[in-house]
């Protein structure tokens, strides 16, 4: 799992875009981030929600839980990828049943399409190790949100659905995910989007043989209009430091590399990093993606115009 054409250039898209959702999606996202700890202070969420999950959750079972914090990451590709493949939408508890009752042969042969170097012995030790995981974390937490989340996925994917017919899937990609522009990754034959509220405001994405899965964020409503859109704290917050004034316009003219821009702009890795991630998550970036681990960066010009619209539109002007 990670955290698109020139301007004026228009591929041919040679890949099939689908749209899904489902709970399990969200129980993965919502596991792996407690679990990790991966990415928590980009997020909406933050830190508070996994200090109030440790609070009230009894101490043994979140012992039980944090021992996958030790476990490969990547093995969160598989169980996304097992979460594809179960058809149509399932139950979470669906789900971990089938799974469970799923034999080690059949659990092999469901992930050799995504991973052709996958083994039997990786497919037992992931199915063994996390469907009673998931099990505990599913009574601890998901279930008490479950409702709340779903009606808020299946809205969005269903407003995305409807826009289908009136524009082409590179632009729909875009749009969902704020700025992800799919270029030519070669072999890819299917897109899926996933709506995702734990992850928001980042984008995900996995790389499979010939099937991506990009997550993009759904924003949530805010229960008190007074307050300032978190969308327009993300946009004042990037653009609140020269440094990332000076990226912005250095990106303005054509997509960069991670190299290109450390190696011209002179910033250590971690602190560029950073600065990106604050601009993408604002909507103030795009990212070309050509293939796992090749990214190139621009800026996403629709964003100055969202950042008017919703300065205007909170102040009431």
């Amino acid at each position: 799992m990670k955290q698109g054409n020139p301007k004026g250039c228009k591929a041919f898209v040679s890949y099939e875009l689908k749209i899904d959702v489902s709970p399990v999606y969200e129980l993965l996202d919502s596991f792996m981030l407690y679990v990790t700890r991966k990415w928590v202070s980009n997020l909406d969420i933050g830190h508070e929600w996994v200090r109030d999950l440790d609070n009230r959750i009894p101490p043994q079972q979140v012992l039980a839980l944090r021992q996958a914090a030790d476990w490969p990451f990547s093995d969160y590709d598989v169980l996304y990828a097992w979460a594809y493949s179960r058809g149509p939408a399932s139950k979470v508890t669906q789900f971990l049943d089938e799974l469970e009752a799923c034999s080690p042969k059949d659990c092999f042969l469901r992930s050799t399409p995504f991973f052709p170097d996958i083994t039997l012995d990786e497919c037992n030790r992931i199915k063994s190790g996390y469907v009673p995981l998931l099990r505990l974390w599913y009574e601890q937490y998901f279930r008490h949100v479950e409702h709340k989340m779903l009606a808020l996925l299946i809205e969005d994917a269903a407003e995305k659905k409807m826009l289908e017919s009136k524009m082409d899937p590179e632009a729909l990609i875009e749009f969902a995910s704020g700025g992800v522009v799919l270029e030519d990754i070669p072999d890819l034959k299917t897109v899926v989007l996933l709506p995702t509220v734990h992850n928001r405001p980042l984008n995900t994405y996995c790389f499979y043989t010939t099937l991506m899965i990009i997550q993009y964020p759904v924003e949530v409503p805010t229960d008190n209009e007074e307050e300032p859109p978190l969308v327009l704290l993300r946009m004042t917050k990037a653009l609140s430091d020269p440094t990332r004034l000076r990226l912005l316009r250095y990106l303005a003219d054509e997509p960069k590399t991670l190299w290109e821009i450390q190696s011209d702009l002179h910033q250590s890795s971690e602190m560029l990093m950073h600065h990106l991630l604050t601009l993408r998550v604002a909507g103030l970036l795009r990212i070309h993606l050509s293939g796992e681990g090749n990214e190139r960066f621009s800026i996403r010009t629709d964003g100055a115009s969202e950042l008017q619209m919703f300065l205007e539109s909170y102040i009431r002007i």
